[in-house]
């Protein structure tokens, strides 16, 4: 693809993958062409911006409430940029529930990166999957929630990872076959709260959980990298994207970020992939994927010291890996069940309604009380997630 400007539709594009992509495109003009953006609608006058800023086809917004909100910061943007109306040709609107998937399926695209945070993902995936695009996917929940549904739409090589992990992961396995992969190794930062104690963990504050020590993230994700709930998921995304089974995915705690996972092969050989914490270069190379954009970030600095630790993960202070793993292997709607839980329980917390270990615990509840359904198509999907999310409401309000 290099040499050739690629058409892009990003979702999510006011949130933190979505400004950071939007950072690629500025620095690599000749790669690629912003064609479409959707978000939720909650930040309407930098998504104008940004739509005139590229001058868009199309703009979706979620939220059909907040329609007239960005219509008129389309105008307020386009007199602000100096354009008359006849000088920019403002984007076509979409708002609701299913303008995100609509997008997905824009004709004018090549490219979809999906930014955005939730199972609310996972609608577009499939129909950015079944319009024939590739999919710079960042929204894990899409593989958590729906998993079979997405590999069974999906063609060899378009799905492209966008997490760092699953970036590491992907230019590691490069180094040999499918075959002789022994195991792969995601890193973890430990989160904020890294050596603590269970007991310890009672008393912390959202302020405290939101406090990534190398990471700059949305809170939803930052939460669930306090509780890492956020490193249980991508068990079960690399499961899905790279077709190994849950018995060969270890994690493993790495507080500098540096190194941002590793293969192991069957020869003993374990291959890594190291750079500073920084978003720009798997989105980039996601985009670019398989090639690289020049300049894309920053890379390690050799001329100074520097120590790297490996720590084992403390599954008693922090179980959500393990319940992850667990629900994974249990698969059909368990993933979905655990997923919308927690969701709802992030949300619990930041309101100041449930303990930080309530989180988790919660989850695994209701995880436990799901009837699962095996094979489960995307409605049954819908639905056990509309199950967990009522159960869960049920048991903060008791507890409360």
């Amino acid at each position: 693809m290099v040499g050739v400007t690629r058409p892009v539709v990003l979702l999510g594009s006011t949130g933190s993958i979505g400004t950071q992509a939007l950072d690629i495109v500025r620095r690599a003009p000749d790669r690629f062409r912003v064609v479409g953006l959707a978000a939720g609608g909650d930040r309407a006058q930098l998504l104008a911006a940004q739509a005139i800023e590229f001058r868009v086809e199309v703009v979706a917004v979620a939220k059909a409430s907040a329609l007239e909100d960005v219509q008129l910061a389309l105008y307020a943007e386009a007199q602000r940029r100096g354009y008359d109306r006849g000088d920019v040709a403002l984007p076509k609107l979409l708002a609701g529930p299913d303008a995100a998937a609509e997008v997905a399926t824009w004709p004018d695209a090549d490219l979809v990166v999906n930014g955005m945070t939730g199972s609310i993902g996972l609608a577009p995936t499939l129909a950015a999957l079944d319009a024939g695009h590739t999919l710079a996917l960042a929204n894990k929940e899409s593989l958590v929630a729906g998993g079979p549904l997405v590999t069974a739409r999906a063609k060899p090589g378009q799905i492209v990872p966008v997490d760092s992990e699953h970036s590491a992961l992907a230019q590691c396995l490069r180094a040999g076959t499918h075959a002789e992969v022994a195991k792969l190794i995601l890193t973890a930062s430990g989160g904020p709260f890294r050596g603590r104690d269970r007991k310890a963990l009672d008393a912390v504050t959202p302020a405290e959980a939101l406090a990534h020590p190398t990471w700059d993230m949305g809170p939803v994700v930052t939460l669930n990298s306090a509780t890492l709930v956020n490193k249980g998921l991508e068990v079960i995304e690399a499961h899905f994207l790279f077709g190994i089974g849950y018995e060969r995915i270890d994690v493993v705690v790495h507080p500098q970020s540096v190194v941002h996972s590793m293969v192991e092969y069957v020869d003993g050989a374990t291959i890594a992939q190291a750079s500073p914490p920084d978003m720009h270069l798997p989105i980039a190379l996601a985009m670019a994927w398989p090639d690289r954009v020049a300049g894309a970030a920053k890379s390690v600095d050799w001329t100074n010291a520097s120590a790297w630790e490996f720590l084992p993960l403390d599954t008693d202070a922090f179980p959500a890996v393990d319940l992850c793993r667990e629900a994974g292997r249990r698969g059909g709607t368990a993933p979905a069940v655990l997923n919308a839980a927690n969701e709802e329980m992030v949300a619990a917390f930041l309101a100041g309604r449930v303990p930080f270990p309530a989180i988790v615990d919660t989850v695994a509840r209701v995880v436990d009380e799901h009837d699962l359904v095996d094979t489960p198509d995307l409605d049954a999907v819908l639905d056990a997630e509309t199950w967990a999310r009522r159960r869960t409401t049920e048991i903060v309000a008791a507890s409360s």
